[in-house]
């Protein structure tokens, strides 16, 4: 039914798994400073993307919430990416130094 929700769920919830095994204490002020730039351009890309008809969704798959012309569930991507890239890029840092 709501696909697009139940991969956000199960990628947020790994994210989330992630984030309290390596990095809880790494969730800085920055890392929310570009999320929230992040979240303000996917609003807008997503609907100039949307308006232009390059994508379409099935509207039996989404919850039919919308930022713009974006699904909310587009924007479960962009949190993850904000969240697990720098976390992910401190790690690989620091086995870089080892």
């Amino acid at each position: 039914m709501y696909r697009y929700l139940l991969l956000n769920i199960v990628v947020l919830a790994l994210i989330g798994g992630y984030v309290l095994w390596r990095g809880r204490n790494k969730l800085s002020n920055k890392i929310f400073a570009v999320m929230a730039v992040l979240l303000l351009m996917t609003a807008v890309f997503d609907s100039v993307i949307i308006a232009l008809n390059l994508v379409d969704y099935d509207t039996s798959h989404i919850l039919g919430v919308y930022i713009g012309k974006a699904p909310i569930e587009d924007f479960a991507y962009t949190i993850a990416a904000a969240v697990l890239v720098p976390l992910l890029w401190e790690q690989g840092a620091k086995h870089e130094k080892e």
